[in-house]
């Protein structure tokens, strides 16, 4: 499978801005782009008249995960070929599933995951939260993403307390033989601190990983974006 898996050092950190991003670089050069994301949580947040909750960020503009995923890679894929699971409260998936009377199926996840990239050129996953978030209570985000065999890009914050979230998180994904592919620290100011340059610094050089950033964006345009291409076979 040819693709890459978007993680991130925990929930609200640039997870879907990273994999927008990547999903539309590669279909503006001519890749035919799938998105996949196993389970989207927190529906109730985006009623029809707009969000209920004022702290979604605005980047998002105001469509849940699946659906910024699709519109970034130019994707006629629908709901379910996007996200399988999908539920109203914004919780872990595990407890979304269970509060839904059901349970996430790590077999029926891989096998949507590979009808996705049916007739793609190259699949865009984004995680759910972090890698060690449950998608069923013995079923880990990680082992989802050592299933598909997609190196990993790391979705952190810049600023304060970044540099322990993010090596945990790589360091967690080499103990599973993941491959981690980058670093990308969003959104990146335009006048970063010395503790934001620092931070990137470290995070390269205690990492062995490649640091990359992005700026804050407003999802609803993508012709703003700048580029964002991990190196594919």
């Amino acid at each position: 499978m040819r693709g890459v898996f978007v993680t991130g050092t925990g929930t609200e950190v640039g997870k879907t801005v990273v994999a927008a991003v990547i999903a539309h670089t590669l279909a503006s050069e001519g890749e035919a782009v799938a998105v996949f994301k196993p389970a989207v949580t927190g529906l109730d947040d985006f009623p029809a008249d707009g969000p209920i909750r004022r702290d979604i960020d605005d980047i998002s503009a105001h469509r849940p995960d699946h659906e910024v995923l699709r519109r970034a890679a130019d994707s006629e894929q629908g709901d379910e070929e996007v996200a399988p699971y999908r539920y109203g409260p914004p919780s872990s998936p595990h407890l979304a599933a269970e509060l839904a009377g059901e349970a996430i199926e790590p077999a029926h996840l891989l096998e949507a995951a590979r009808r996705a990239i049916d007739g793609a050129d190259v699949l865009i996953c984004e995680g759910v939260g972090g890698l060690l978030v449950p998608l069923s209570p013995r079923y880990l985000v990680r082992d989802f993403a050592v299933d598909l065999g997609l190196p990993l890009v790391i979705a952190a914050a810049p600023g304060l307390g970044t540099i322990n979230h993010t090596l945990l998180t790589i360091e967690a994904a080499r103990a599973a033989g993941l491959a981690v592919e980058s670093v990308v620290l969003t959104p990146w100011p335009a006048e970063p601190t010395a503790i934001e340059r620092s931070n990137r610094e470290t995070i390269e050089s205690l990492g062995g990983v490649r640091v990359e950033t992005l700026p804050r964006l407003d999802l609803a345009d993508p012709g703003s974006w700048p580029a964002l291409r991990p190196p594919l076979p």
